[in-house]
């Protein structure tokens, strides 16, 4: 991203926010792997997104209107005795240089100088439960003006829930957050590619995992979106399963969600195949349905149709060729009904993506289904699983666990399946499994 882009996204919520207020936004805190290790910092997603700042301790203040400085950062000074050791830091000067700040001040002077800006504003922009120790210290602020009208200070009248304005800025992506999708869903797609031609009968789960994450890093992505879920057999009809830890086995088959996070934008993929490189006609006869549903769902994710209408299209496919291949029984209407595909078909079939793999943006409005507009970003994934112990299923059905997902862009004409580079078509995959990941 641009510093344009940042920039271009702080105008467009001080619009919003309109004059006399304020919007105080922190980034995430440090968090503790294990005694003096820290994971691997990563900014919070709103934060980032104004900002573009990646370091930890930092504030972003915006003021619209305020003649000295409207975007103030508070961030941690230089220091080149810390710096030897864990890296450079923007300093001040970074921070308006670098990173399109109007001003900046020392993280440390928060408390001093923070409390006199809040002093002009009557509506403070904030989301409160994000940050404990920042709540806590707006609060005191806030109630030291109040104590303090006497003296002529004035208290804001108002506290607005930044996250409401700005998550709905972040279900519109522009075109250089769709370039940065685009570039985590080609890596990803390659990463499923080397996992598919990877695969033997006597690996381990986490060996495949290893294909996913050595693939994305080679082309430039290093940390994953969420951590991987590589479950062969069974272990695929556990919706969460990141364990990755057992022997794949001849005959079964293994399902990889997995995508690369680039230049903080997620990908998210869902691909299942088999271990041996052939699916057997029960594995294939699910497989094709779960398809099929994925299909009908994402040829719904056009402009005017609600969130909820790829669902149901998906809904309709699976209840109807589970009764075809008798694992459901009744008229398809009425299971619909009575939801009896959820036996089966136990997720909704997608959610909004972006910045954050689960991506925010409402799904509903005023307890109506949203409507789907050019620029928002979806995954599509219907899935059936069948688990070893359902019972009254025949023995051939039990261990079958099937997702398939991809990233759909929403535009003015058809869908954009960003993630089409990974095959899912039986024929594809099978013709891929079995060569050596060059």
């Amino acid at each position: 991203m641009t510093p344009s882009e940042f920039k271009r996204r702080r105008r467009q919520l001080m619009r919003m926010m309109g004059s006399n207020s304020i919007a105080i936004l922190p980034s995430a805190p440090v968090a503790v792997r294990n005694r003096d290790v820290d994971y691997h910092y990563r900014p919070d997603s709103d934060f980032y997104y104004l900002t573009g700042f990646p370091e930890s301790e930092a504030v972003a203040v915006l003021i619209p209107g305020r003649k000295h400085a409207e975007y103030v950062l508070f961030c941690r000074e230089s220091d080149k005795k810390k710096e030897m050791w864990d890296g450079a830091r923007a300093g001040q000067e970074g921070a308006c240089e670098q990173y399109g700040a109007d001003d900046s001040f020392p993280i440390g002077d928060l408390n001093d100088i923070l409390p006199r800006m809040l002093e002009q504003c009557e509506r403070v922009f904030y989301a409160m439960g994000c940050n404990p120790e920042l709540d806590k210290n707006l609060g005191e602020w806030v109630n030291g003006l109040r104590n303090s009208s006497r003296s002529g200070l004035h208290a804001p009248l108002e506290f607005v829930a930044v996250d409401h304005y700005l998550h709905d800025m972040r279900l519109y992506k522009s075109r250089a957050e769709i370039k940065a999708m685009r570039t985590a869903a080609k890596v990803s797609s390659k990463a499923h590619q080397r996992a598919m031609s990877a695969c033997r009968p006597g690996m381990m789960e986490y060996q495949l995992e290893a294909e996913i994450i050595h693939e994305c890093a080679r082309l430039g992505a290093r940390f994953q979106a969420y951590p991987a879920i590589v479950g062969g057999g069974g272990n695929g009809c556990v919706l969460h399963y990141i364990d990755n830890k057992d022997e794949l086995k001849d005959g079964d088959l293994v399902l990889i969600d997995a995508g690369c996070e680039y230049d903080y934008y997620a990908s998210d993929i869902t691909r299942t195949f088999p271990v041996s490189g052939v699916f057997s006609a029960a594995q294939r006869e699910i497989y094709e349905l779960v398809l099929a549903a994925q299909e009908a769902a994402i040829a719904q994710a056009i402009p005017g149709n609600h969130w909820n209408d790829p669902h149901q299209a998906a809904v309709k496919v699976v209840t109807k060729g589970l009764v075809e291949l008798g694992l459901l029984k009744g008229s398809v209407p009425k299971l619909i009904k009575d939801k009896a595909y959820g036996k089966y078909y136990v997720h909704s079939t997608g959610h909004w993506l972006g910045m954050d793999v689960h991506d925010v943006g409402d799904y509903k409005i005023d307890g109506e289904w949203r409507q789907l507009e050019p620029g928002m970003v979806l995954t599509v994934e219907p899935g059936i699983y069948i688990p070893k112990g359902t019972r009254g299923v025949a023995a051939k059905w039990r261990n079958i666990g099937i997702r398939i997902e991809d990233d759909v862009l929403v535009t003015k004409d058809a869908p954009d399946v960003l993630t089409k580079d990974a095959p899912k078509t039986v024929e594809a995959i099978e013709s891929l499994m079995g060569k050596s990941p060059k």
